[in-house]
């Protein structure tokens, strides 16, 4: 089966876990210090604070913002849930407004509809890898005096024009799990310019502490270790080249997807930088299981994401949630991620784009 994600890890990642295992250091400690250091520089943040998964990213941006009980924050249906989840974490409620089909990203047009005055914070994601519309997003943002925190779990390097994804908010969260284009096996990163959000959040996620046994805040154990942190400094020197090799192998897809019938390759927005953490076709409605079940018989990976709007999961059914964003509602029926990643091989890709023809001229003619 040819995987619809596979983490590269080579043997310098393997050297430098080893170092830490024998330095005895193993928790939070220099390799965090230098990996935050390496990451903000790669970003172009002043500050990189360093935590234990994406999810605890997100709580700790939002609570390190201000957000918090009674506050409302604006966000895409069309994700991973702990894009809103943590709006509740921090006792915030969760606003949907639709996305924009053609890029699968926040519709920033519906965004000042949807602002009341509880609402604090936007979260747009920069969903599979592509951008989201960041100049409109912050120009809203400012003219109604909100937070902007980007999601930039799936965008690691991405960029629009000279501007790096996770240097445009007020502040932005990345996830290095193991399908991400770069990993540390698990963690998360939280960059920023606000000096007084990034003290915040290294307090909230070391239990409070500003100093050692003197507790100021409640806070929460999100710490990283030097495990976690020598995995990516190793992976972020290699995630340009992992970058574009993820580019090399969409433009291919996309070469051998464009004519064929059924199925509609990624758009990619103008002056940006997409650095396809998915690969996310649009089939033909009611034919994506088939296509589905097709490529699976054929030995090669394929995943939805997302089948079911945020606002659909029992969680926010049971919050009283009755939101019916029609292009969300059409993406969630239509999309289908390919392996895209920089592992395949081009008998791979090739294998791919022969089934992918195979089943167009069999499916949908």
């Amino acid at each position: 089966m040819i995987p619809i994600a596979k983490p590269l890890i080579g043997e310098e990642e393997i050297e430098e876990v080893e170092k830490v295992l024998k330095s005895g250091f193993i928790a939070q400690g220099p390799k965090v210090a230098e990996f935050e250091e390496e990451f903000a520089s790669y970003v172009g943040t002043e500050h990189a604070i360093a935590v234990s998964s994406g999810t605890t990213a997100l709580h700790l941006a939002l609570l390190s913002a201000g957000v918090g009980k009674g506050d409302e924050v604006i966000t895409t249906p069309f994700s991973f849930a702990a894009t809103s989840n943590c709006a509740l974490y921090v006792d915030a409620k969760p606003v949907f407004v639709d996305i924009d089909l053609k890029t699968f990203n926040l519709n920033p047009e519906l965004i000042e509809g949807a602002i009341t005055e509880k609402t604090k914070a936007i979260i747009p994601v920069h969903l599979y890898g592509q951008p989201a519309q960041m100049d409109r997003i912050k120009q809203i943002a400012k003219e109604h005096d909100l937070r902007v925190i980007e999601d930039a779990a799936q965008a690691h390097g991405a960029m629009i024009k000279d501007k790096m994804v996770g240097s445009m908010g007020d502040m932005a969260c990345f996830s290095f799990y193991p399908t991400k284009n770069m990993t540390t096996s698990e963690g998360g990163m939280i960059t920023t310019n606000n000096s007084h959000m990034a003290d915040m959040a290294r307090i909230l996620r070391a239990h409070g502490e500003k100093e050692r046994y003197k507790h100021e805040i409640l806070g929460y154990n999100f710490r990283m270790t030097d495990i976690s942190a020598s995995i990516g400094l190793v992976q972020l020197k290699k995630l340009d080249g992992f970058n574009q090799k993820r580019i090399e192998n969409a433009e291919y897809l996309k070469e051998h997807i464009k004519g064929l019938t059924g199925i509609k390759p990624p758009y990619v927005s103008p002056k940006v930088k997409h650095v396809f953490h998915q690969y996310t076709v649009r089939v033909k409605e009611g034919k994506r299981n088939a296509l589905m079940e097709y490529l699976n018989q054929e030995g090669i990976g394929t995943g939805i994401h997302y089948p079911i709007p945020i606002y659909k999961q029992k969680l926010y059914q049971d919050r009283g949630y009755d939101d019916n964003w029609p292009e969300t509602e059409k993406a969630a029926l239509e999309v289908l991620s390919l392996p895209v990643h920089p592992g395949l091989t081009i008998e791979e890709l090739e294998k791919i784009a022969i089934s992918l023809e195979a089943a167009s001229e069999n499916l949908f003619e």
